[in-house]
């Protein structure tokens, strides 16, 4: 009996070594119109499937596989009876390799300058079909859908036959490619015509595998596309800790404004600031609590200078991130082997949902896209605030939402000199803000505070007004929120309200 193998591709990478070396081992190859072409051009003898099933392709190709003829001899099961009774009574002729990849909508999805009519036409029909039923026969179809799976398989079927559990772990494969594809499509539709959204199709390919989780004990992988948004110019490989850690160091950077550094540890801002340079920015973030920085993350929104570069080096430091770095730079912060420098390739889409695993299912929500420079700023007191406490504010509140709740962020001259974060009682996270400033030598007189939520008492406030600061910011919407402003008036301290909460669990 013949040996059949069918090849239909748009990724066209290897076809032609494969389908030579399907002849070599007396494999009949049947094609489609383009792929058959080329395979011609390379004196490859196969037959269209438009001459094997006697039926032209037809609307422009849209029509060319789906023909009982191919779908019969994918499906047929080769040791059933009646299947070979129908089979032959209808001249279906078993086909035992299928070889297909699809049309390239994953290349032009995103794509800005194709129109969606194009796009639509980019979706394959007759392949996910074909490889489906491939798949679903595994037991006698051995199913193909990526050039990395030429080499292998010709190897083993040179040797005699390709073994059960080789078709299983490539059907495997087929249907995941399938899935894939499918959820590119269904989510550009959702997203295209703003259909509710009644399903989370999360849809990511696994990158590689980490060393570990959170802790040694735990396992852990990278799914996506890391590799859009960063680059690793230098240093060991990230682990999961680190890639969490840097998420929230660029999201910070993201919403401070130019020439800014901040520091993070454990997600959490440790330092922050604006300065004249990238060196001044960072020397006055480090300033807050350069005991906590140690072991931490620094981010720049600028390209990091070799004066900047040798100031690094004086700490030991686990990742350095920024948009570029000088020649120079590069050069001095890479004599420490272990240490990563990362550079942002682009910033995290602010569109994309935030998920988080809970039992039987999964939360999303929108990301906090809140821009202090958008919201509508009330003066709920007696006192008003200066342009100097103003941007200091604005600077406070940037960092504010990026801390875990509960959190209070002092600043003073565009720079923190304490955080509180992450405590069950807001007048905790105020007492360790305080604590650390003067920890590090700070004064907080003249120095702002924010709050990224309001005060349930006048008591946390309070104890703010007790270290000197002039001005606050939060988002107000407490009912004792006239306690908090007449605790405000009589201590001669501006306060704005924001109308928006910022909790970070």
């Amino acid at each position: 009996m013949k040996k059949l193998a069918l090849i239909s591709v748009s990724d066209k990478r290897n076809i032609v070594e494969f389908a030579n070396k399907l002849r070599k081992l007396e494999y009949e190859i049947l094609a489609t119109g383009n792929t058959a072409k080329l395979l011609v051009e390379n004196q490859i003898n196969c037959t269209e499937i438009s001459d094997f099933t006697s039926f032209p392709e037809i609307f422009s190709g849209r029509v060319k596989t789906l023909n009982p003829k191919i779908f019969g001899g994918i499906l047929m099961r080769r040791k059933n009876s009646s299947d070979i009774k129908e089979a032959e009574s209808n001249g279906i002729i078993p086909i035992d390799v299928v070889c297909v990849n699809l049309y390239p909508f994953p290349n032009v999805v995103n794509r800005k300058d194709i129109s969606h009519e194009e796009k639509v036409e980019n979706i394959d029909i007759g392949g996910p079909s074909l490889i489906r039923a491939a798949a679903k026969n595994y037991e006698h179809v051995s199913v193909l859908t990526n050039p990395d799976q030429y080499l292998p398989f010709i190897e083993e079927l040179g040797q005699g036959k390709i073994s059960s559990a080789t078709r299983l772990k490539l059907a495997y494969a087929a249907f995941s490619y399938t899935s894939f594809y499918d959820t590119l499509i269904a989510n550009y539709f959702e997203e295209k015509f703003n259909f509710p959204k009644t399903e989370i199709r999360l849809n990511y390919k696994s990158s590689f595998n980490l060393r570990y989780g959170e802790n040694p004990h735990q396992s852990a992988y990278l799914f996506g596309e890391f590799a859009d948004y960063f680059e690793i110019l230098h240093g060991k490989e990230l682990s999961y800790n680190n890639i969490v850690d840097l998420t929230a160091a660029v999201e910070l950077i993201g919403d401070l404004g130019n020439n800014a550094c901040a520091i993070i540890k454990h997600t959490n801002p440790c330092g922050a600031a604006m300065g004249y340079n990238p060196l001044d920015a960072f020397e006055k973030a480090l300033s807050c609590d350069p005991v906590s920085a140690f072991g931490g993350i620094v981010v720049f929104n600028e390209e990091v200078d070799q004066m900047t570069a040798e100031k690094l080096n004086e700490i030991f430091l686990e990742i350095i991130c920024a948009p570029s770095y000088s020649e120079k730079a590069l050069q001095i912060l890479s004599i420490k082997k272990n240490r990563r420098l990362i550079q942002i390739k682009k910033h995290p889409s602010s569109h994309e949902l935030q998920f988080k695993n809970i039992p039987g299912g999964i939360l999303a929500q929108t990301k906090d896209n809140s821009k202090i420079e958008e919201m509508q700023l009330s003066l709920v007191t007696e006192k008003e605030y200066s342009q100097k406490e103003l941007d200091d504010l604005k600077f406070a509140w940037s960092v504010c939402k990026h801390t875990r709740s509960n959190a209070i962020v002092f600043v003073k001259d565009k720079k923190a000199v304490g955080v509180g974060a992450g405590q069950t009682s807001r007048i905790d996270s105020v007492k360790i803000a305080a604590e650390k400033a003067k920890q590090f030598g700070h004064d907080l007189s003249g120095a702002v505070a924010a709050s990224d939520a309001f005060f349930p008492f006048a008591d946390g406030f309070l104890e703010i007004a007790s270290h000197g600061i002039t001005s606050v910011i939060q988002p107000g919407g407490s009912v004792r929120d006239e306690d908090v402003i007449k605790a405000a008036n009589e201590n001669n301290i501006s306060m704005i309200f924001t109308g928006i909460r910022n909790f970070k669990h």
